[in-house]
């Protein structure tokens, strides 16, 4: 064991004790330089077995400087211990903190033992005071902090705002459930369609006007976006032998102006029966028994003969008017009377676009817009405002 360092002791004796005490961290060595890279250089510790690295970073504090401008193999070098390993091994060095101990060469060589050791002690001092100040401050920022942050749980939160089921949305979904109620599925198809399915395959002809561009918003000459969602039909009948019952509900485009009752774009409800003996009758029932479902059970219905290219008898059906009961009002153009949706019974030649033979089956089908359903509804007299995202308006529903 090595001997410890005492002030009776004379400097030859000191620097005997010194040599001897194993290396630790702020002991001024002596080490020869064994090999140099870019980023650090091995040495070899003077009367000792160990071998200690000294990074670049450790040699200079100039960003720019090169290890290999520094020092060179073979050099001799004074060092101080900056960290050292517990089992034998590599040792850090530091020769930039040896500089703040260059006042050491100065110091008699007998005596550099005790100055180094009192160098040691006074750094370990403010190294601990140093410490000890920066747990005082880190305290207190700690406690501002908590104090900053002090939460009052009795104050009331924040008002969480929940979005509301848009009116489209309200009425659709009612719908739906009253046609899956009576038996009812729900099919959808592609808003981009052809021309064979939005007009061909629906007994359209050529030279009608709805196949204007002024009407029609053509994609190519043989595709457009779909001006109704009654090119459904022909669809399921190809995909599906009767019985078929259907509504088919989705976005159409038409190339109108907006104003309060027209927009270019808008949504509309397609229905189709295809059965055996199917008749007027039966489209008549299912429609009234729909508008009482969604309207109220007092509501009145009639039907008006129209014409339609794919149904033949056709129909428009009107609800009277709810606002005044038939007397006439601004709400209904003084008629009494609001048309809602038309319909009738499914054309022959539809039915064999189908694939389907009108001679063993028939069926009905109607189309619904659900911007005027919802219109009527909740009493909106502008289309627009369905559109505009206005939460003041969105908010009422």
């Amino acid at each position: 064991m090595s001997e410890e360092i005492r002030d009776d002791m004379s400097f030859a004796e000191m620097l005997e004790a010194s040599e001897a005490k194993p290396l630790y961290a702020g002991k001024i060595v002596k080490a020869k330089v064994i090999s140099v890279s870019p980023t650090e250089c091995v040495v070899g510790i003077d009367g000792s077995k160990h071998t200690g690295v000294v990074t670049l970073r450790e040699m200079s504090h100039d960003p720019n400087a090169k290890m290999e401008d520094l020092v060179k193999v073979d050099d001799e070098l004074d060092l101080v211990v900056v960290k050292t390993n517990d089992q034998e091994g590599v040792d850090t060095l530091s020769r930039v903190r040896f500089e703040a101990q260059k006042g050491m060469k100065d110091v008699a060589a007998e005596e550099r033992p005790v100055v180094g050791q009192m160098i040691n002690d006074v750094r370990a001092e403010i190294e601990t005071i140093i410490d000890k100040q920066k747990a005082v401050i880190a305290e207190a920022a700690l406690a501002h902090k908590l104090e900053a942050e002090t939460i009052d749980v009795t104050l009331p939160g924040e008002e969480v705002v929940i979005g509301k089921e848009h009116p489209l949305n309200i009425v659709l979904n009612e719908l739906k459930e009253i046609f899956i109620g009576l038996g009812f599925s729900i099919a959808e198809g592609p808003e981009v369609e052809l021309d064979h399915y939005n007009f061909e395959a629906l007994n359209i002809p050529k030279d009608h006007p709805a196949r204007d561009t002024q009407d029609t918003f053509y994609i190519s000459d043989n595709v457009v976006l779909r001006t109704q969602t009654s090119g459904m039909q022909v669809r399921v009948m190809e995909q599906k032998k009767p019985p078929i019952r259907i509504i088919a509900p989705g976005r159409v485009y038409r190339s109108d102006a907006v104003d309060a009752t027209h927009s270019p774009l808008f949504h509309q409800i397609e229905g189709l029966v295809v059965d055996k003996g199917i008749r007027m009758s039966d489209l008549k029932g299912i429609l009234e028994l729909f508008a009482k479902k969604l309207y109220g059970e007092d509501t009145v219905v009639r039907f008006r003969p129209h014409h339609f290219p794919f149904t033949e008898p056709s129909a428009e059906m009107d609800i009277q008017c709810y606002r005044c009961h038939g007397a006439g009002c601004p709400l209904c153009k003084g008629e009494g009377w609001i048309e809602i949706l038309g319909g009738g019974m499914v054309h022959p030649k539809v039915l064999k676009n189908g694939g389907v033979n009108p001679d063993e089956y028939s069926g009905f089908a109607f189309g619904i817009g659900l911007e005027r359903l919802v219109m009527f509804r909740f009493n909106i007299d502008d289309m627009r405002l369905l559109y505009e995202n206005d939460l003041r308006f969105l908010s009422q529903f």
